[in-house]
């Protein structure tokens, strides 16, 4: 069954499994995740669920957005996003607008994906960047850590491994296990580590490739 949750990554920690193995395990808080809309094939062309996650100030949104969150009977949101939840061996998630979205969507043991972003290193050299090698750094070497020979090119050359902006990028791991689920406070525990900083916003869903 496809199906997704917006929350933020919390830190990690470690847990205990059934055979009393020390498993590393990051804490994600998805509480406040309300459904928006509903997008239909009639209306939008396909299907899709809109859920909105992590409530803010009014005064911090505009009218349109005041207007959309209205018809859902809740407050703005900070992070707007879309899940196609998908129908599989006959079972449906029948989210209606306005419905919260809580953890008990996934159950301990699921496999998930979990998309984030992760975290920026700024102008970096292509040394750290692509982990190229360095030069020699005696015997009069004038050559230490440059990007070695361009080749027979002529100006810039799109995917060439160049110093540049590092991290920041928009990335997915996949087959994570669910390790552990908190009805109480809304919190998945998801083994192993997940993309991102600690409070940033992360996608947890379906995997959509069975772990081997």
């Amino acid at each position: 069954m496809a199906k997704g949750i917006l929350g933020r990554k919390l830190g990690m920690t470690q847990i205990f499994d059934e055979n009393g193995v020390l498993v590393p395990v990051t804490v994600v808080d998805v509480a406040d995740n309300v459904v928006l809309q509903q997008k239909t094939v009639e209306t939008d062309g396909y299907v899709a669920t809109q859920i909105g996650f992590e409530t803010k100030r009014e005064k911090l949104s505009n009218k349109p957005e005041q207007g959309h969150v209205k018809k859902a009977n809740t407050a703005p949101k900070r992070f707007v996003r879309e899940i196609r939840f998908e129908e599989v061996q006959n079972e449906l998630v029948d989210l209606t607008v306005g419905e919260l979205v809580k953890t008990d969507l996934f159950k301990v043991g699921e496999i998930v994906d979990v998309t984030g972003t992760s975290k920026g290193k700024g102008f970096e050299g292509t040394i750290t960047r692509h982990n190229q090698h360095r030069g020699p750094m005696t015997h009069g070497s004038r050559y230490h850590r440059g990007p070695g020979s361009m080749g027979p090119i002529k100006g810039k050359l799109k995917g060439k491994n160049l110093p540049g902006h590092m991290g920041h990028e928009r990335i997915t791991i996949q087959n994570l296990k669910i390790a552990g689920v908190d009805l109480e406070n809304q919190l998945l525990l998801i083994s192993g580590s997940v993309p991102g900083p600690n409070k940033g916003l992360v996608i947890v869903r379906s995997a959509i490739k069975s772990a081997k």
